[in-house]
């Protein structure tokens, strides 16, 4: 039995047109003069790329690159993929066999799950626990792992709740991980997006030696539209995803590689980084102000990464009901709870311009007073 990826679905069947899109998961993306700009470079340099194809696995400057940002990885080590989205499949169709089992950190961003389920992979998933701050219930963890399990996979900064791990349930994941000989595959997506001046979250890289690390340029960077991503993985496991790489998009594009390897570069990302921070703290307090003008319909644990949140609401309608109704009446988009699993909440993203999420809020709130009449 097929199972459509929900969220995606949603996404690609209402987003198109939608007058205020606040269903994005990174930060508002850039224009290409912007970043050529930022970075320092004129467009007319992007003049002598060749539109052939790049390397398979990413060019050899790009992939060093990437190298740089991981504890003792190389080249060898970085495999680069078209978005993080091939690397999950990927990963999936190189690891998992009939028989195995997955074991999910939930809530999640759903797409490794789902090409798991297809599969016919047994999944269990092991919360995060809402009422505690999202923290991690690490004895359901201990509980869920066992001989059959293959991948405990993890989304860390999470999506949609913006928690991070703390170090101690990371080596919580590990110690799992390592009394079953299991891999740990790592979603690090929202990596540069946390609240404030705290330290980019730690990579699961480095810390056991069965890890796959994905990453892309999507979330922190502001450049979703490059379709860009990649993986760190063992230099032995390179060559199995490379082979379903070859089956499925053979190479990213020779463009996106080369404004990759400039945003990357040492001088560039922390702008970019600072960039994202940036409009993910001023947008996080315009929506926590937004939120308060019908008292006690709205909560939210504040993320600590990532430029969305997970919203609760105190309203007598399904969360996939609510995000129809504020479409088709006010022109607004959210991504409802449904799409995660869980009920009575949204995601929202807030990492955009104030003028926009202002109008937008209001909207929202336009239709809460009409709910509440």
């Amino acid at each position: 039995m097929f199972h459509p990826f929900q969220l995606e679905q949603f996404l690609s069947e209402h987003e198109e047109g939608v007058a205020y899109n606040f269903s994005e998961s990174g930060v508002k993306p850039l224009k290409l003069a912007e970043f050529m700009e930022l970075a320092g470079y004129e467009i007319n340099t992007l003049g002598d790329v060749l539109l052939n194809y790049p390397e398979v696995r990413g060019t050899a400057c790009l992939r060093q690159q990437i190298a740089t940002l991981y504890d003792d990885a190389t080249s060898e080590n970085v495999f680069v993929t078209v978005g993080a989205s091939e690397a999950n499949h990927l990963v999936v169709a190189t690891l998992l066999e009939p028989g195995d089992e997955l074991v999910v950190i939930s809530p999640t961003y759903p797409q490794l799950l789902g090409h798991a389920r297809n599969l016919g992979i047994t999944s269990k998933l092991v919360p995060l626990v809402e009422e505690q701050g999202w923290a991690l219930d690490t004895e359901a963890l201990n509980q869920a792992v066992g001989p059959l399990t293959k991948i405990i996979a993890v989304v860390n900064p999470n999506n949609p709740t913006g928690h991070i791990l703390s170090i101690e349930e990371m080596a919580a994941v590990v110690t799992a991980a390592e009394r079953h000989g299991v891999w740990i595959v790592a979603d690090e997506v929202y990596s540069g997006t946390e609240l404030g001046n705290a330290s980019i979250t730690p990579s699961f890289w480095g810390r056991y030696e069965q890890v796959i690390a994905i990453n892309s340029m999507s979330k922190a960077y502001g450049m979703p539209g490059l379709r860009l991503g990649w993986l760190v993985a063992p230099v032995d496991r390179v060559p199995s995803l490379w082979r379903r790489h070859e089956y499925t998009t053979v190479a990213s594009t020779m463009l996106s590689n080369r404004l990759a390897e400039i945003a990357l570069r040492p001088d560039v990302r922390p702008q970019l980084i600072a960039r994202a921070r940036r409009l993910i703290s001023q947008g996080f307090e315009y929506l926590q102000m937004a939120l308060q003008h019908h008292p006690g319909i709205f909560s939210a644990v504040p993320p600590q990464a990532s430029a969305i949140s997970l919203i609760r609401y105190a309203l007598p309608i399904s969360s996939l009901d609510l995000a129809l109704r504020l479409k088709s009446e006010k022109d607004v988009l959210i991504v409802p709870g449904e799409c995660f699993g869980i009920e009575h909440c949204f995601r929202f993203s807030s990492a955009l311009p104030k003028d926009y999420l202002a109008e937008g809020l209001g909207r929202l709130n336009a239709l809460v007073s009409e709910m509440l009449a």
